[in-house]
């Protein structure tokens, strides 16, 4: 059997497991062989699962949301630890915007229906507002400088991450309004079918113990991680390793502790309109998965 997981560039376990032979050698003892699936949008990660395109994917903490909302049956595998430095709320530091609430009428570039989606809301929501009624979440257009337009004054705020963060912080030009951490837990997940899950948990686990491995190789070697993202995402490698050493590379078993931080942002979202049912997060959780995942990101370091 071939397991394939689903890589984009938003992931970064994925995006340095897709470049690493530890998957392979996880499997191997389980008569087992990888492959990977690239895309783009880590928002379809859901409907990959749903049509069998991918058996195991990874995304922030709003897609599984979106996915179970859908009707998607999945199961939550593992989680990063916190990650409270991966990305921000950029404003202009000259400009009008001192507080959340004066984000009221104004426009917030973000990766809409990824995590950056789960820290606006939960930001706005504490001040009173609501996500998309009182704020405009609009996507970012390829090409656009996000940068230039908060210096232009078209966009009031916008969520930016990775080596774009860490290029927007060293110019001193922009504050940050919201840090990740201040409001999110900000992991990344990791999800399955239910099927998968149930029938086949030993996999699930060797996955989980070959992306803990490519984690503990990118903090073992930062400068050659951010020298691969600079190639093939742009940006510099400077920034792109002031991005990485910011994050945990950690993983953890999928936790009661952690459906609850999902509930939470799913009874925003349902209340702001952003998915159109509400949610019983736990039905995507697998107690019985923890202690098999555990002793493989046990192993595994």
């Amino acid at each position: 059997m071939t397991v394939t997981l689903g890589v984009h560039a938003s992931n970064p376990s994925l995006y340095y497991l897709a470049r690493l032979p530890y998957l392979d050698e996880e499997l191997a003892p389980l008569g087992e062989t990888g492959a990977f699936h690239h895309y783009a949008d880590g928002t379809r990660t859901g409907t990959l699962l749903a049509e069998g395109v991918i058996d195991l994917g990874g995304t922030g903490s709003t897609p599984p949301i979106t996915a179970q909302a859908a009707g998607h049956d999945l199961v939550y595998a593992a989680v990063s630890a916190p990650r409270p430095d991966h990305g921000a709320l950029l404003v202009l530091e000259s400009g009008p915007v001192r507080t959340v609430a004066d984000l009221k009428g104004t426009t917030v570039v973000l990766a809409v229906g990824s995590w950056q989606t789960h820290l606006l809301a939960k930001a706005l929501h504490a001040q009173g507002l609501s996500y998309g009624d009182d704020v405009t979440p609009a996507r970012p257009a390829g090409g656009e400088d996000q940068a230039q337009r908060l210096r232009d004054g078209e966009i009031a705020g916008w969520i930016a991450q990775g080596a774009e963060l860490a290029a927007a912080r060293s110019g001193g030009e922009f504050r940050e309004l919201i840090r990740t951490g201040d409001v999110i837990t900000d992991r990344s997940v990791f999800f399955t079918r239910r099927d998968f899950a149930t029938e086949r948990p030993e996999v699930v686990a060797a996955i989980a113990a070959a992306l803990r491995r490519a984690d503990a190789w990118v903090a073992a070697h930062p400068a050659e991680a951010a020298a691969i993202a600079a190639e093939e995402l742009g940006g510099t490698a400077a920034d792109w390793q002031s991005a990485l050493v910011a994050l945990p590379w950690q993983l953890e078993p999928a936790t009661a502790g952690f459906v609850a931080e999902q509930q939470e942002a799913a009874d925003i979202f349902h209340g702001v309109g952003f998915i159109d049912r509400p949610l019983t997060v736990a039905d995507a959780h697998l107690p019985a998965l923890e202690a098999p995942v555990a002793a493989a990101l046990a192993k595994a370091v």
